[in-house]
């Protein structure tokens, strides 16, 4: 790799790190962070329950918790019912067990031994909550932009060179799922959704071509850990980032929030540890897309001399 690429990249990477930490710290995404909090995290069958109910929630919660958020029920809604546990204790006299042997205590008198123990029993109440469409009131805080755009400069020649640089064939096919592109190693291509700026389809392509040169799988049928998946999104998006950055095109606002919401609560840890990863890679990509630099013409200076013939020599002595 050329040192001034090499540089470049390490200028990227180093920004892309910075970027991230400051949105860690940055007011709107401790907004984000603290707004999202308050969201209860539901058993599986709090979940059915809510889908059952409600199928097209997003963000559900109760209604103190909406209303913290800056937010009302809507009059005439109705609250999604779910199983709360109650906050009971009772007490229970048992006989009393040697934690070694695992049998009853005797007292002098022959007769069990017996304790008073404080349980808690599986207890639950019908609760109530609310999904985001049954509220009205303040926005909730954001981060980033859904989709990137705008064009990009010589983009048919750019998208041209990563498809022939990419390990498996690129098409553009609309599908079901909320990505805006997928790597199938079963399916042995790369998806990208159709009729998406060309600023999101060079990023979300190079974010793919590195989800193919990076992570494929030994096993085809494996489902990877939460901890595998947060490092392949960040290793990818962040490779999308400083090779967009490099042709001039600004990711920051999708790439920024995409990389910290995979990085959330690790403490960049997964983005440092995988930091050569993306650097070698990222350089690999720009070096094999980068268009040849122009030939340049000699000058008149330059040109060899040609010899002429041994008259027009003897004329000039």
């Amino acid at each position: 790799m050329p040192y001034e690429t090499d540089e470049r990249v390490a200028e990227l990477t180093d920004r892309l790190e910075n970027g991230v930490r400051e949105l860690y710290a940055s007011d709107s995404y401790a907004q984000y962070i603290t707004a999202m909090a308050k969201f209860h995290h539901y058993s599986f069958g709090n979940a059915l329950l809510i889908l059952f109910q409600c199928p097209h929630a997003t963000n559900v919660a109760g209604y103190n918790t909406w209303t913290q958020l800056g937010r009302q029920v809507k009059k005439g809604e109705k609250g999604i019912q779910i199983l709360a546990p109650c906050n009971f204790r009772a007490t229970l006299e048992r006989e009393k067990i040697d934690p070694l042997s695992g049998q009853t205590i005797y007292g002098p008198d022959g007769k069990p031994l017996t304790e008073k123990v404080k349980i808690s029993p599986n207890r639950f109440k019908i609760a109530h909550v609310f999904d985001l469409s049954q509220t009205e009131g303040r926005e909730l805080p954001q981060i980033g932009v859904s989709e990137l755009s705008g064009d990009v400069a010589d983009y048919t020649g750019i998208y041209d060179r990563l498809t022939a640089l990419s390990p498996l064939p690129v098409m553009q096919e609309a599908f079901e799922r909320s990505a805006k592109g997928y790597t199938s190693f079963m399916e042995n291509r790369i998806v990208i959704k159709p009729g998406m700026s060309q600023v999101q389809t060079i990023k979300t392509l190079v974010h793919e071509i590195a989800h193919a040169k990076l992570h494929q799988p030994q096993d085809l049928l494996a489902v990877p850990t939460p901890a595998e998946k947060r490092r392949k999104e960040v290793e990818a998006e962040s490779i999308a980032y400083v090779v967009c950055q490099h042709f001039g095109i600004d990711t920051t606002d999708y790439s920024l929030a995409y990389v910290a919401s995979w990085s959330k609560g690790t403490e960049l840890a997964e983005l440092k540890a995988s930091l050569n990863v993306i650097h070698s890679t990222a350089g690999e990509i720009i070096d094999a897309i980068s268009p040849p630099p122009p030939k340049m013409e000699r000058t008149q200076e330059q040109r060899p001399r040609q010899k002429g013939n041994r008259r027009t020599q003897k004329a000039r002595r």
